[in-house]
């Protein structure tokens, strides 16, 4: 008896895509929706893990040049077994995931085909996602971090089989270790016979009659690890390090996910990043900007000497090269800019007060430079009108 089915929606709004989206388009956004709703990213959370369903499902037939062509044409009659009709030809209940389904279920098992499964098709395991907090400096200059993950790893206790110390999988004795069973099924042509997946094992062909007790037949356990990463010098905020292998373990001897670690720079409380430059401001007295002085200007290399020059003015912005940071897995360095703040003295008492009067009366306009230009083109301004 056929349920109500829910009605699915376009494939290419899945995807957020044009019908004429060319297949580095259609890759792209799945990547981007699948890093949105991955499931190990938001544990517990049935509506992402539906998402990411939806458009996984999408993007396998979309890159699929052949059932993209049968679900412009069929829609998803076409391309998946759960609705009804042969892509428009006459109605036929049942549905096929694609027209080689429909020649395989109508005549394979007539003609002795059957359909391999794909239970025991070695398969990689899922990444695992983490995150690395580190201070500026760490990020500057690298480091060797312990990042603690939780991760599937093969059952200790029974070697990954699944099956209990002493026992081993037994043949499984619906299918005799095919994988599949043959049916038989009316359908508008007669009975046909059909191949299908064994229900008994999922396809596998073997059962675990003695299930080991620590992975309870799964052949692998969830287990904590603590690992060793590489932080190269010069990586910044948000940049993810993979580490190849050290995700969870493959399945049916498939090979390990890899592990991937985003970092997060703490902000520095003098410096501030802009790709590889470094920026900072320094402030420094009235008369050291109207005489010119020594200073000290940090860096993350360091402390080193600098020469302000004769009436340096506030907000004036000068350049330390190969003074930034180190760009990633080269070895020259950005640059630091350095940006110099006048700080007018506060406070000051009747004698200072009177004695910078006399030295503000010392002074003429061309000691003034920009203050002379301001007045002389304001004065234009008014003389204009």
């Amino acid at each position: 008896m056929t349920g109500i089915m829910a009605e699915k929606r376009d494939y290419y709004e899945v995807l957020g895509v044009q019908k004429d989206a060319d297949e580095e388009a259609i890759k792209k956004a799945y990547r981007a929706m699948a890093r949105k709703y991955h499931p190990d990213l938001h544990p517990g959370d049935k509506e992402c893990e539906e998402k990411f369903k939806e458009v996984t499902e999408a993007y396998e037939v979309l890159s699929d040049p052949e059932k993209r062509q049968k679900y412009d044409q069929f829609g998803h009659a076409g391309v998946d077994p759960s609705y009804g009709g042969m892509g428009g030809m006459g109605g036929m209940q049942g549905g096929f995931a694609d027209m080689g389904d429909i020649f395989e279920n109508l005549f394979g098992g007539v003609f002795g085909g059957s359909r391999s499964s794909s239970a025991n098709v070695p398969r990689q395991g899922k990444d695992v996602n983490v995150g690395l907090n580190i201070d500026f400096m760490q990020a500057c200059k690298g480091m060797r971090a312990e990042v603690k993950v939780q991760r599937m790893e093969r059952c200790a206790d029974c070697a990954g089989t699944g099956a209990a110390a002493g026992s081993s999988p037994e043949v499984c004795p619906d299918c005799h270790g095919r994988g599949t069973v043959k049916i038989n099924q009316r359908t508008p042509f007669g009975m046909i016979a059909q191949t299908k997946t064994c229900p008994h094992c999922g396809g596998k062909g073997k059962v675990i009659s003695n299930p080991c007790s620590k992975c309870k037949g799964a052949g692998r356990v969830r287990v904590a690890k603590t690992i060793n990463v590489d932080v190269p010098a010069g990586i910044d905020n948000g940049q993810t390090l993979r580490v190849s292998g050290q995700g969870d373990a493959g399945i049916n001897g498939g090979p390990s996910g890899n592990l991937n670690v985003v970092i997060n720079v703490r902000p520095h409380p003098l410096f501030v990043r802009d790709g590889y430059d470094v920026h900072c401001e320094i402030p420094i007295t009235y008369t050291q900007a109207v005489m010119g002085d020594d200073i000290t200007v940090p860096t993350i290399d360091g402390h080193v000497k600098y020469h302000v020059g004769e009436g340096t003015q506030t907000g004036t912005v000068f350049r330390l090269r190969g003074k930034g940071v180190r760009r990633l897995h080269r070895t020259d360095n950005g640059d630091q800019y350095v940006k110099v703040v006048v700080e007018v003295p506060k406070n000051l008492t009747k004698k200072q007060k009177d004695l910078l009067k006399a030295f503000e009366d010392s002074l003429s306009d061309k000691n003034y430079a920009k203050r002379q230009s301001f007045f002389e083109k304001l004065k234009g301004l008014f003389d204009a009108k």
